[in-house]
């Protein structure tokens, strides 16, 4: 916490030339390797931390104060070396051996052709979108599983070098710009079978690694992987209600007799209301983190109407950070859309980051609903 505090300012000053080049600027990647952002969740005997979920929210949150897509790659990232972190030693060796400072990328949505061949698979596929894909070492991705005569038989993931792909510039968008959320793309490459797994099995709460001594990786899989997006969320919250609340006392209220917006009760009745949405985004999120770490601390995977609320929780942790932004943005006025104002990327980062699809607040809604009234009827594998 206390080296990413103290690099928050630093991200801050570079999250301009970071968007304008849609990728992350060279003192900031190295400021979040040197301070060894990327290991948060990468195993200690490869030089990692393995943080708890909640230490996980706090830390990506706090540099999201600094810049969101800085905080955003280091929240993906850590988690594609933690989904890498599941695999047998001998996959892990393969990631983590060379350096202690592998970052890794990765989707896990099987978009790709497999055919079985001795030893493994040959894969060829595109996935969309690989956030991390210009700094990336290997890549998590998803794969089917074939039998040698060519029936898909399960849905897998794999770990791939960089050196067996390429990366096509496809990332154009309003915000996130500089995670460099490209197309990875490979054309017939072997994948041996040790670095691959079948998804089913950790959906269920089994994981292959042979170090499931260590409860980080004893966590459910679904809710893990979905709840590490969100602090980027909570971050972009607090350096909006920051800001726009450090300006108040020098920033009049145009067409009124307000020559502070801190003055006006209405200015501060919707002040007040964007705290209280970010602080209910953060019991919100905390409640999830806590759940799933004491769940693997336990070695137990939550039951399902507990998984179901997990979903629920962070669709309203989304729905509250924006509502939150927004109200902000409304009442610090015209000025917080000037290109110069960092408000505007604060919006517009949040915004493309809360349409990550395992945070969609209706779906969470839809899921925990069913739940609640005992409907059994699967609609998402991400539970």
């Amino acid at each position: 916490m206390a080296r990413a505090r103290e690099i928050v300012p630093m991200l801050a000053r570079h999250a301009a030339e970071s968007e304008q080049h849609r990728c992350l600027a060279e003192e900031s990647l190295k400021a979040l390797t040197d301070s060894g952002m990327f290991r948060l969740l990468t195993p200690h005997r490869y030089g990692g931390y393995e943080v708890s979920l909640r230490t996980f929210l706090d830390v990506t949150s706090t540099l999201a104060e600094g810049d969101g897509a800085s905080s955003w790659l280091v929240s993906v990232c850590n988690s594609c070396a933690w989904m890498a972190s599941l695999f047998p030693q001998k996959a892990q060796d393969d990631v983590f051996g060379a350096t202690r400072d592998t970052i890794v990328s990765g989707v896990v949505a099987p978009t790709a052709e497999t055919r079985r061949v001795d030893g493994g698979l040959r894969v060829s596929g595109r996935w969309y979108y690989n956030s991390g894909s210009w700094h990336a070492d290997w890549a998590v991705v998803g794969v089917p599983i074939t039998a040698s005569s060519g029936e898909v038989i399960d849905q897998g993931l794999a770990l791939v070098p960089a050196s067996d792909y390429t990366v096509e510039e496809t990332w154009f968008v309003a915000g996130m710009s500089a995670t460099g959320s490209n197309c990875l793309v490979a054309k017939d490459i072997f994948i041996p079978d040790h670095r691959i797994i079948s998804v089913p099995p950790l959906i269920d709460g089994t994981h292959p690694t042979e170090h499931d001594e260590h409860s980080l990786y004893r966590s459910a899989f679904a809710p893990f992987v979905s709840t590490v997006v969100i602090g980027p969320q909570l971050g972009l919250g607090r350096a909006a209600l920051e800001f726009v609340t450090s300006k108040a006392s020098d920033k009049a209220i145009a067409f009124t007799f307000y020559e502070r917006q801190s003055d006006s009760t209405a200015f501060q009745v919707d002040v007040a209301e964007a705290a209280l949405k970010i602080d209910t985004a953060h019991l919100h999120a905390y409640r999830v983190a806590d759940t799933i770490d004491q769940g693997a601390a336990h070695g137990q995977l939550p039951d399902h109407l507990t998984r179901a609320r997990l979903r629920a929780d962070l669709g309203h942790v989304v729905e509250n950070i924006g509502a939150a932004i927004n109200l902000l943005l409304h009442v610090h006025g015209s000025a917080a859309f000037a290109e110069s104002n960092p408000l505007q990327r604060i919006w517009r980062d949040a915004s493309v980051a809360a349409r990550h699809a395992v945070i969609q607040p209706s779906i969470g809604k839809e899921v925990y609903g069913k739940a609640l009234l005992g409907v059994d009827e699967k609609i998402t594998p991400m539970l």
